[in-house]
């Protein structure tokens, strides 16, 4: 994003529509700070600028990788999915990612007037690979296109210091590992400068929500109290068709 500076009146109505905090006045006239802004395109999308003043100029990989990550109208031209590039498990009656001998590990980093940085994604994500996690494919999660080695998690160094609105760190465990990953994940929590959420996907059966709460309760972990339920009503199209 930008602010066309000659236009400018100074008059703050933009500045309450950054989540990031990333616009600010320097001699009363708006300007961005590169770093902080994730392209998310809130300000220019509130049409709050009376003058008009907010543009878009999404330059080079970067920015577009930034924006991809933080603006829900972009879509994601590998994975075919808006927002966050990524359908998670909420599709899984028709994406099959989540069988019955595995849990989903979905790690959901920061949120609205948070962000985080790629840098620290990386530090939960290799901790997560030494754990177990098989990271979901380049062609699942935008997030895996961005690593060196998806055995390890690493993320490519010219990435590391991108800011994005949120990301989410997505792959597989062998359920007897679930522990193993929720341990992982405590050793990090205060190594980085952002806010995460867990979610433990399973299909569902007469054992998996028995050995998620042994998992939590063995890694001291609070017991999950709520959830998502897919009720398995999704099919391809080509399924359904006669």
């Amino acid at each position: 994003m930008k602010i066309k500076q000659e236009n400018c009146t100074g008059c703050k109505k933009c500045l309450k529509y950054c989540n990031q905090e990333a616009i600010y006045l320097q001699d009363n006239v708006a300007m961005i700070d590169r770093n902080r802004c994730v392209e998310c395109g809130v300000c220019k999308r509130s049409n709050t600028c009376p003058r008009d003043c907010i543009q878009s100029e999404i330059k080079g990989v970067y920015e577009s990788t930034k924006q991809l990550l933080s603006d829900p109208t972009v879509t994601n031209k590998v994975t075919g999915v808006p927002g966050r590039g990524t359908e998670e498990a909420k599709t899984n009656d028709i994406t099959h990612r989540y069988s019955e001998k595995v849990f989903g590990i979905c790690i959901d980093m920061g949120r609205p007037g948070v962000g985080t940085n790629l840098r620290d994604v990386e530090t939960v994500a290799m901790a997560l690979a030494k754990a177990g996690l098989k990271f979901a494919g380049p062609s699942e999660t935008p997030l895996s296109a961005m690593m060196t080695d998806l055995a390890t998690g690493k993320i490519k160094e010219d990435f590391l210091d991108l800011r994005v609105l949120s990301i989410i760190i997505e792959g597989t465990i062998e359920r007897s590992q679930l522990k193993n990953i929720l341990c992982a994940i405590k050793s990090v929590e205060t190594k980085i400068d952002t806010v995460f959420s867990l979610g433990i996907i399973a299909k569902s059966d007469e054992f998996s929500e028995n050995q998620i709460r042994s998992a939590a309760k063995r890694a001291n972990i609070t017991e999950p109290i709520r959830g998502k339920a897919n009720m398995g009503l999704g099919f391809k199209t080509e399924e359904v068709c006669v």
